[in-house]
């Protein structure tokens, strides 16, 4: 199980042990990450489980498509270069010690 640490907006650490094959998303939400809202439920039809990832973790993930970069439009928080949808990253090995920032408001 990787270990990933989200970060919220006020500088908390949650450091949670995630499942190879589930998203992102759903690691966080299942650890009770508060500001990983995931309305849709990890149908990439809205923007509230926006993260920034550390730029170490950028290249192992690979590109936005083109549907994600679409709903990153709607994010009611600042859209940086290092943002993502976290239901749209699937949790591999290679993301051991990934660590992600919540933004302040989804």
């Amino acid at each position: 199980m990787p270990k990933i640490t989200f970060i919220d907006h006020s500088g908390e650490a949650r450091s949670v042990d995630a499942v190879v094959g589930e998203t992102l998303m759903e690691a966080g939400v299942k650890a009770g990450v508060p500001e990983l809202e995931a309305e849709c439920g990890g149908a990439c039809a809205c923007a509230t489980c926006h993260v920034y990832v550390e730029q170490a973790f950028i290249q192992k993930l690979g590109a936005a498509g083109d549907m994600e970069q679409g709903m990153l439009e709607y994010a009611e928080s600042s859209v940086q270069e290092n943002s993502r949808l976290s239901c749209q990253i699937v949790i591999s090995d290679d993301l051991e010690g990934m660590t992600v920032h919540t933004p302040p408001q989804q």
